[in-house]
């Protein structure tokens, strides 16, 4: 089962958005993409990259909330190429993909020298 999300990193030149794909069993990124704008080629980017890099089993569990860029043509014809069953967190409650997945994911990227954290308030 792979879940995504998106979050936000301050850089040198400002905010950038992280779109992060996470595969829950082994609870590593699998992929991820960063651009100054939330669209749909953000998170399209980041699910080609684990896609390539770990060629998921058929019917492979794909879990994200239901942000425009997750439910859009684009990217559900992305998860239909690939095989994958999509499942979206209930209308109007954006906690069921569970936030601390998309935190831990941004740690694991700044070990790594991508952005750094920034607590929240």
């Amino acid at each position: 089962m792979w879940t995504t999300g998106i979050t936000y990193i301050r850089t040198a030149q400002g905010w950038i958005y992280l779109a992060v794909v996470l595969d829950l069993y082994s609870r590593r990124i699998v992929g991820w993409h960063m651009e100054y704008y939330m669209t749909t080629a953000l998170v399209n980017r980041a699910l080609m990259m684990a896609i390539n890099l770990r060629q998921p089993p058929k019917n492979l569990l794909h879990h994200s909330d239901r942000g425009s860029q997750y439910a859009s043509h684009d990217y559900q014809t992305l998860l239909t190429q690939h095989n994958m069953q999509c499942s979206m967190s209930r209308k109007g409650n954006c906690w069921d993909t569970q936030f601390n997945m998309v935190w831990n994911a941004r740690l694991d990227l700044t070990r790594v020298g991508i952005g750094e954290v920034v607590p929240l308030r």
